[in-house]
């Protein structure tokens, strides 16, 4: 058995004990990001304890599935910013069938398909566009808390591209390195939204940030059309790199770009999800993100060139909305 199985399965094992094991009534699976510490810390304010369970978007329907085989005895799985997969219906189900109270809050665009198959087997569905997803959680768990709210518009401030706080900024690149995840929970968790260890942090991850968004400036692409856009490739910090672009060349729309093709697109018009979605993607209509699906080829092209066929593509494809 390759050792990349068996390290999923320990993974599997180590949640399975997790979640069986549990002294509390609330198991919280979340995204991995600022938005979903935020919802983590406001679901702790609530609750107090809280099983918190970080996936990333791909991994979360396992993730889902080995929660779904654990008996519920009627305490509270939450589920917050994540997307409808259709690979969760089965551990909905199961989880249902097993005796957990469901309820998932999520700001991502869902098709009338998707709310149908999830509505019937969890107790809540919140769904609202307009909001991050820690906002959702903060106005259904503490409306009437004041240290909830503001950790809620701080957070949002970051996650919907809004930049108008200087906090979130703070908070989101500290997030870009997992082992600050739940430190800066906890803080949160408290009302707290910064202090000296995240300070300087920021401080550390600022310089190295700041070096590969200049490589990626460097090397970027523009098209001009119906839309100005910019192809550049990615060094880390995609949003941060975006913002950066965007700035630097006055572009409509960027569209960041790791080895493998994968993307992050992000635009001033609210196309980024309709874009995305003709490359297998998905998202918010300014931030989404696809991909490209290069060859082994086209990868070392890019590697070598920072360029590639289909850029031309997605401008096509861009100029249709």
């Amino acid at each position: 058995m390759a050792p990349a199985q068996r390290t999923y399965q320990q993974q599997d094992r180590e949640l399975e004990e997790r979640v069986a094991q549990r002294t509390c009534h609330v198991v919280h699976l979340t995204h991995n990001d600022l938005d979903a510490v935020g919802a983590d810390a406001i679901h702790r304010m609530r609750y107090g304890e809280v099983v918190s369970v970080f996936s990333s978007v791909g991994k979360y329907p396992f993730m889902l599935a080995v929660i779904a085989g654990v008996p519920g005895n009627g305490d509270l799985l939450s589920i917050s910013d994540l997307g409808f997969n259709q690979a969760v219906v089965q551990a909905l189900t199961k989880a249902q069938a097993g005796g957990w109270k469901i309820e998932w809050r999520d700001h991502h665009r869902w098709k009338e398909d998707e709310v149908n198959a999830v509505e019937k087997r969890v107790d809540l569905l919140h769904l609202d566009t307009d909001r991050c997803a820690c906002g959702i959680v903060a106005v259904d768990l503490c409306p009437d808390s004041p240290a909830a709210l503001e950790v809620a518009r701080v957070v949002c401030d970051y996650d919907l591209w809004k930049h108008q706080d200087p906090r979130s900024a703070v908070l989101g690149q500290v997030l870009q390195k997992s082992e600050y995840r739940e430190y800066v929970r906890d803080l949160l968790a408290r009302g707290i939204l910064t202090d000296q260890k995240v300070e300087e942090a920021y401080e550390a991850i600022k310089r190295e940030m700041d070096g590969m968004i200049a490589r990626s400036i460097r090397h970027t692409r523009i098209l001009t059309g119906k839309y100005t856009i910019a192809f550049a490739p990615l060094y880390g910090y995609p949003s941060e790199t975006a913002a950066a672009v965007r700035k630097h060349f006055n572009t409509d729309i960027e569209v960041i770009i790791n080895g493998n093709g994968r993307f992050s697109v992000r635009s001033v018009p609210p196309i980024s999800h309709l874009i995305a979605r003709k490359f297998g993607g998905g998202g918010h209509p300014n931030a989404a993100g696809g991909s490209f699906q290069f060859s082994r080829l086209e990868s070392f092209i890019y590697w070598l060139l920072k360029r590639n066929g289909r850029f031309a593509e997605f401008a096509v494809v861009a100029a249709d909305y």
